[in-house]
């Protein structure tokens, strides 16, 4: 049986014990600030982003990482005994670090390398990772796991409801003045992933009907389908995500194994602290 080696990048969301545990190498997302260069989840995490960002009041920029990066996460699983690599990015629509994955394919001429576009972000993305690792350990090929994961992605759902327009606004893609009125008047917008695009799908009143908001649209997304995978994600908000978790799993029958994580800076960057968001795999 070969040995397949499963790779993915820091937009995943997954926590480095998960990544750990299930032997994902992830290569982090660089987030600058000026000259300054960070790498998500590896010195640099969503409450140090944000201390960072509220004491100066400006965002920093993301970079995807580049092919070096990749190549060397290639060689590290070759080098441990891996027979062939199967990397999945964050949305290409999203970023260039699939593109950078696929040229890095090109320091290892001949060697079973699969890049794949997930076409999602977050625990989206992170879900995909996870089910690769669990068909490869069960002896599965590796076309047999890439045919899994396409037939993945239109079982996935997120959703993402933001605390403030803040944040957008720093980031120019709202108004200052529109986002102090948004925020005067309590709007909250709600996300998506939706062709490989975080879009805004809703703008509700409060966060507590946001929230209620959310929750509907999960149960909506599931279409009386069973739940095979869920994690709740957030931004500086455990709290939030932990309340979100028990209103869903009053809804929906979770898995037990359901998590609670952080979006992550090469993402967070964009929706700003206090988000609450669920990902969800439909069976």
């Amino acid at each position: 049986m070969k040995k397949i080696a499963i790779i993915t990048d820091s937009d995943a969301s997954l926590p480095s014990d998960i990544a750990a545990e299930n032997d994902i190498r992830v290569v982090p997302i660089s987030v600058n600030f000026g000259e300054e260069v960070f790498l998500a989840g590896v010195d640099l995490n969503d409450t140090t982003l944000f201390e960072r960002i509220d004491r100066i009041n400006k965002l920093p920029t993301t970079a995807a990482p580049p092919p070096s990066a990749f190549a060397a996460a290639f060689q590290s699983a070759f080098d441990s005994g891996a027979d062939e690599v199967i990397c999945i990015c964050v949305s290409s629509k999203i970023s260039g670090t699939y593109s950078s994955a696929v040229t890095a394919c090109e320091t290892f001429p001949g060697r079973a390398i699969s890049v794949v576009d997930s076409l999602n972000v977050s625990l989206g993305q992170g879900f995909m990772a996870l089910q690769a690792v669990d068909i490869a350990r069960r002896g599965a090929e590796r076309e047999e796991i890439l045919a899994h994961i396409e037939g993945m992605k239109p079982r996935l759902n997120l959703f993402g409801a933001l605390s403030t327009l803040k944040y957008l606004a720093l980031s120019g893609r709202v108004g200052k003045l529109a986002a102090g009125f948004a925020d005067t008047l309590n709007i909250k917008p709600i996300l998506t992933s939706r062709d490989g695009k975080l879009e805004m799908l809703e703008r509700v009143r409060t966060n507590k009907k946001a929230i209620e908001r959310m929750l509907e649209l999960t149960v909506q997304s599931l279409n009386g389908r069973p739940v095979e995978r869920c994690g709740i994600i957030h931004v500086c908000n455990l709290e939030g995500a932990q309340a979100f978790r028990d209103m869903l799993m009053r809804e929906v029958d979770c898995p037990a194994n359901t998590m609670i994580v952080e979006f992550h800076p090469g993402l967070s960057v964009h929706t700003g602290s206090g988000m609450v968001g669920v990902a969800v795999l439909a069976a």
